[in-house]
């Protein structure tokens, strides 16, 4: 009995294992018994940013957390640029069956679109619209409208539509310039890659004074260089610099799956400038030319020679008041090459590229000095230049 009183006193009576127990109870109620009432401060890695929305908030407001001025001035670009890129679906008009009579309009591509003004004219690519039976341009709202061909041009890959839209939707790119561009540049593109509408993505101008093929075969130069994502859906929409104005379209990419692998191309603006205004009024674009025939590069090589032959000349041209030659046959019935083209002002001529690309510098009724080697014998003459489409 003694026994049993004294352990009874040292469970109970001793100060120092009273202390553990009400510590392990404590410790106990603790972690099985939470008072959900006390506030708890997050870690400051763990805070959530200032910009959280809150119910009822301005959903075009600029976040104001922690973005730094570069991701701001992206969202703000976007947000201006965005309601002027469009979808454009080209479709076909097919017949179910030989004699089926009954016509259905079937997709055959899309790509992206880019309001130019408010009489409702919008830039795509060629490609984008070729062979088109119907086409339909589509807003990021979801508001759709049919949309007629105005113009294009195939060796620029342009081509400008027109839809009846209210003014009010219309919401034109501002235009900037390609002239002063530089490499490292960071620029933005906006399009409808693989079907997903108004996709914006980041790069850099990555080359300047690219060329690249179209359609037709022919090149188009002076072609921006970017790494800012492209894939199939994006040709014919804009790229933007970081001001938000429009300094090319977007056109082609090069990559052996077909889709994006760092390298993509948009025809610069300042082309643009010159082609879509003459769409929208002629519906096809004037260039300069010097009214002659010439001959193929291929045919041109194979005699060693560096220019351009001319085969013909048109009588009583402007050329042919000069004394251009063109290729001559001898009583013998060899051919002789006439006056070969090497220089238009002061850009040397190679090919039947490098002319092409020098008489666009030109207009029609201009009057251009033409360097000229006969035969190691050269020779400057002036030719007025002629319309050509």
């Amino acid at each position: 009995m003694r026994m049993r009183n004294f352990q009874t006193r040292l469970v109970w009576g001793s100060p120092l294992l009273t202390v553990v127990l009400l510590a392990w109870l404590a410790w106990l109620l603790a972690h099985y018994f939470p008072n959900h009432s006390q506030t708890v401060r997050p870690a400051a890695a763990m805070a959530m940013p200032a910009a959280t929305p809150q119910p009822g908030a301005d959903k075009n407001a600029l976040p104001r957390g922690n973005l730094d001025p570069v991701e701001k001035a992206n969202i703000a670009i976007y947000r201006q640029v965005s309601p002027s890129v469009v979808s454009v679906a080209n479709n076909a008009l097919v017949r179910a069956g030989f004699f089926d009579s009954q016509v259905y309009e079937v997709p055959q591509g899309a790509g992206s679109g880019i309001v130019w003004d408010r009489q409702g004219h919008i830039i795509s690519n060629y490609h984008v619209i070729h062979e088109a039976d119907a086409l339909t341009v589509t807003f990021p709202d979801g508001k759709s409208y049919d949309a007629r061909i105005v113009g294009v041009a195939p060796d620029y890959d342009l081509a400008v539509l027109q839809i009846d839209a209210p003014a009010a939707r219309l919401h034109p790119i501002q235009p900037g310039t390609s002239r002063n561009l530089q490499v490292g540049q960071n620029v933005l593109a906006i399009g409808n890659p693989f079907g997903l509408d108004t996709s914006l993505s980041k790069g850099i101008i990555s080359a300047l004074g690219r060329s690249i093929t179209a359609m037709t075969e022919q090149k188009i130069h002076n072609v921006i260089q970017t790494d800012a994502a492209i894939n199939p859906g994006n040709s014919g929409g804009p790229l933007l610099d970081s001001a938000g104005c429009l300094i090319g379209v977007n056109t082609a990419i090069l990559s052996p799956s077909g889709a994006y692998a760092g390298v993509g191309f948009a025809v610069p603006v300042d082309t643009v400038a010159w082609v879509v205004p003459q769409l929208i009024v002629k519906g096809h674009i004037s260039r300069a030319g010097l009214g002659l025939q010439l001959l193929p590069d291929h045919v041109t090589e194979r005699v060693g020679v560096s220019g351009v032959a001319i085969l013909a000349v048109p009588p009583r041209s402007s050329a042919a008041a000069a004394g251009v030659q063109g290729l001559t046959r001898t009583r013998s019935g060899d051919l002789v090459l006439g006056d070969v083209i090497t220089a238009v002002g002061d850009q040397p001529i190679t090919c039947s590229d490098d002319l092409r690309t020098a008489l666009d510098k030109c207009k029609p009724g201009e009057t251009a000095r033409v360097h000229l080697d006969r035969n190691g014998k050269k020779r400057t003459v002036s030719i007025r230049l002629t319309e050509e489409q």
